[in-house]
């Protein structure tokens, strides 16, 4: 008889209960669902947000302009390279390119690992003046490497 009391009780309670918190998570997740088909980039420009709120309160970051921010997948392929000799997996890269400034931030250590100049190799076309003849008219493109440092 107790059993059949447990059984009516469990029913009657927390079945109900259980119904309710599943319907809110629906219902929540169905909401970040709309979220995301509005506007697809949402998570990463919150990740990138958070992530420059975090270094910011550790190293000052150049105001004004949205970093392009990667992640540190194989450190190992990375070693040769000085700014990543500390580099570990997960870390993460703030690339400022008009400040032309680079930070690696460890996320695990919450700490700066290093701060470097970024050099940008740009390769611009200059278009020469264009040559008027009475035979031909010509039009030449020159690409010229400069680089900055």
């Amino acid at each position: 008889m107790e059993n059949s009391m447990l059984k009516q009780k469990f029913f009657k309670v927390f079945v109900p209960v259980i119904a309710v918190v599943a319907i809110g998570l629906a219902g929540y997740f169905y909401s970040q669902v709309l979220v995301l088909k509005k506007n697809p980039q949402a998570v990463a420009q919150k990740e990138v947000t958070d992530l420059v709120e975090k270094v910011g309160k550790l190293v000052v970051l150049p105001a004004g302009e949205v970093p392009t921010v990667a992640t540190v997948s194989d450190p190992e392929a990375l070693k040769d390279q000085a700014f990543f000799a500390k580099a570990q997996k997960g870390d993460k890269v703030l690339i400022y390119a008009q400040a032309k400034k680079a930070v690696l931030y460890s996320v695990l250590l919450n700490k700066i690992i290093d701060v470097a100049p970024l050099n940008i190799g740009n390769t611009k076309a200059v278009t020469a003046p264009k040559a008027d003849t009475t035979t031909t008219k010509t039009d030449t493109t020159v690409k010229t490497d400069t680089k900055t440092n």
